[in-house]
């Protein structure tokens, strides 16, 4: 009988830890963008993102984040979304400038059929304070 106890309650230890699969969008690819910087202007750069389906549940995905700014360097972060909202940390590779900050994004599909986003992003400390929106298209 005390075995029997103890298959009943690996059973429901391992059953309750188990994850959810993950069921939300995939929105991993490359992505060409235009933006809009309060302080530097306009822009182009390319986003990578890429899903980390281990560390993704249910409608919640977790992503690693890459921008590339021509003339301003590599901004590597993280992303966490639900279904069509991603919330993004990035932050340039020379922290000289305290160039980082944190953006917010709503995904939708454009007419080709491939995935969009605009992020509103902000910067709190990259010279006294920065925001920008960025409109980026799915290679």
């Amino acid at each position: 009988m005390k075995y029997l106890w103890l298959i009943v309650y690996l059973t429901i230890s391992t059953t309750a830890n188990a994850q959810t699969k993950f069921t939300g969008t995939d929105y991993s690819g490359i992505y060409d963008c235009t933006g809009q910087d309060k302080l530097e202007g306009a822009y182009t750069g390319k986003v990578t993102i890429k899903l980390v389906a281990t560390q993704s549940e249910g409608e919640y995905g977790s992503y690693q984040f890459k921008l590339e700014v021509p003339g301003y360097g590599t901004y590597p972060g993280h992303a966490a979304a639900h279904k069509k909202d991603m919330a993004i940390y990035f932050a340039n590779t020379d922290q000289t400038g305290k160039d980082f900050g944190t953006g917010i994004a709503s995904f939708s599909k454009n007419k080709a059929g491939k995935w969009a986003f605009k992020k509103f992003y902000y910067q709190p400390e990259f010279k006294g304070g920065n925001f920008g929106k960025e409109s980026c298209v799915q290679r």
